[in-house]
């Protein structure tokens, strides 16, 4: 059964963006802290009128409505989950914002464009799991399998004039997110961070997480953070 989530549509005003109703299937990401981390920064830095966005690993679509709503009018949000398809095209026509949703993974994505939004899966796991839910979060032993590759494809999704704004936890590694993005000739800096206790997944690994080496020991808490690359 769907679910609904309140998520504020962000306009450089701040607080007085307003809160829209985002349908979720089951299975489908729910906007969390690092969604609304996103967004703020999305609105501090909007897109130009006009901008061609793609917002990768979008779940509900809540960063590409953002996007929608300063100024993109060519914004394509993509997924791997239909589920996550469905909630982006009910949520934009049921909000009249301009946004294309498209079942594919973003290394299959041709074109550039102005902005690149990606809140991609980036928590530790010690395995695989089959619970459906699990793979909107889940990334491999460090937390990598999806941020290496979408920091080396950056490049390529970028127009001339584009950007790229990224969150993760720093759980996973955010001088290596610096690192590969440069490597790739981009200019890249933290532009965003904010705190927050361990939610119930962090803290059900939290053990894995201290013998990987990836937290320290009583640690439970981790800093969400913005990157932004440009050419």
């Amino acid at each position: 059964m769907a679910t609904t989530a309140e998520f504020a549509v962000r306009t450089p005003a701040g607080p007085g963006s307003p809160r829209l109703p985002l349908v979720r299937l089951p299975g489908v990401y729910r906007p969390q802290a690092d969604t609304h981390l996103l967004a703020s920064v999305v609105a501090r830095m909007p897109p130009p009128v006009g901008a061609r966005v793609l917002d990768v690993c979008t779940g509900t679509g809540a960063l590409a409505l953002t996007a929608a709503r300063l100024g993109g009018t060519e914004v394509t949000a993509v997924d791997i989950s239909w589920r996550a398809v469905l909630s982006v095209w009910l949520n934009a026509f049921r909000h009249g914002l301009p946004v294309r949703a498209r079942r594919q993974s973003f290394m299959d994505t041709d074109g550039r464009f102005d902005l690149v939004l990606a809140n991609p899966p980036y928590v530790p796991a010690a395995a695989a799991t089959a619970d459906r839910a699990a793979r909107a979060w889940d990334a491999g032993a460090d937390g990598r399998t999806l941020l290496d590759p979408l920091c080396d494809l950056a490049p390529r999704l970028l127009a001339p004039s584009g950007c790229l704004l990224l969150v993760h936890s720093d759980v996973s590694g955010v001088d290596t997110t610096l690192d590969r993005l440069r490597a790739g000739g981009l200019r890249a800096e933290e532009v965003a961070r904010r705190r927050n206790p361990f939610g119930p997944v962090m803290h059900a690994r939290a053990a894995f997480l201290e013998d990987a080496g990836l937290i320290e020991r009583g640690r439970r808490h981790e800093d969400l953070v913005v990157i932004r690359a440009e050419r």
